[in-house]
């Protein structure tokens, strides 16, 4: 008579369990990415400070040693372009967190939209909004979550965060430059073989292990590769998000699979994120269209 019984609560059983790993994996995955969003952010400072110190105490000093005028010229040259470049990219980066994403006129959660595939960042709403759970708030027109900015792109931020990896590819590239001319100089070291740089990190790991280069030298190669994959990264990055921006669409809609039936061309896309005085936003981290905007034009992507 218990045999019946005892049937359904370990089928019960049975269908809980999946239940619950799938509950902890969540939770493990969001402690992840809220460890991701703090360390993200910690990880873009450090890397900017070494590129700074780098560049004013070693690059510039050995590049340039003699104090002859041309020298000078060409030493306030690099120095003029190399804080112009960390100045708007610093300049965006702020201006990204400055001016969110998020709705200003929803202060609760809203429900769930039955056509969420249930992410783990965001839950997907109606009308071009989401809730990102990290932030914590709805987001309109929500590409995707930056960690390094620790906030969403969307609406309001995507032409600062377009401009911040332009800037931040420009500047690593260059400092990439200076770090090679610095070996050159410092060490005597020809980069005119192309797997001269593509054995560099190999051979002076061995070499800084064997006690034959210093540990500045070994430093400073494994700042060149970390220059070239941000740079490399920023530079995909950018020209995705620029294309996304003139068709349209957004990185969540991509990811949905939903085509966006765009009724403008992409000048006129364009020109919404941008602004009408572009021109001005590409050489300074200054509003270049109106922040103010009604946010019905978010419905539009639905």
């Amino acid at each position: 008579m218990n045999v019946p019984r005892t049937e359904p609560r370990l089928r019960g059983a049975e269908r809980t369990a999946p239940l619950s790993r799938t509950r902890a994996d969540m939770f493990t995955r969001m402690l992840k990415l809220r460890l991701l969003n703090a360390v993200a952010p910690a990880y873009f400072f450090t890397a900017t400070a070494v590129t700074f110190i780098l560049h004013f105490c070693f690059f510039v000093p050995t590049i340039f040693p003699k104090p002859e005028s041309s020298l000078r010229a060409s030493t306030a040259l690099h120095t003029v372009v190399f804080l112009f470049l960390m100045f708007n990219a610093l300049g965006n980066y702020i201006m990204t967190i400055k001016y969110p994403a998020e709705s200003a006129n929803e202060t609760a959660v809203p429900v769930c939209s039955p056509h969420c595939s249930d992410k783990v960042d965001a839950h997907y709403l109606l009308n071009g909004r989401h809730f990102c759970k990290l932030c914590k708030k709805v987001i309109l027109k929500r590409d995707h979550h930056c960690f390094f900015t620790g906030n969403c792109i969307g609406n309001k931020n995507m032409r600062y965060f377009i401009m911040f990896c332009i800037y931040t590819s420009c500047t690593c590239l260059y400092s990439l430059v200076l770090g090679v001319a610095f070996l050159t100089v410092e060490y005597s070291i020809s980069f005119e073989n192309p797997l001269t740089f593509l054995t560099l990190l190999p051979l002076s790991t061995g070499f800084f292990f064997t006690g034959t280069i210093s540990g500045l030298q070994l430093f400073v190669v494994l700042m060149l590769y970390v220059w070239l994959g941000i740079g490399l990264v920023c530079a995909g990055f950018c020209c995705q998000q620029v294309l996304l921006v003139a068709r349209g669409q957004t990185w969540c809609q991509m990811q949905r699979g939903q085509l966006v039936e765009n009724r403008s061309p992409w000048r006129t896309n364009l020109k919404d994120v941008f602004g009408t005085r572009w021109i001005l936003g590409l050489i300074l981290p200054v509003q270049t269209g109106e922040m103010c905007a009604d946010e019905t034009d978010a419905y539009k992507q639905d």
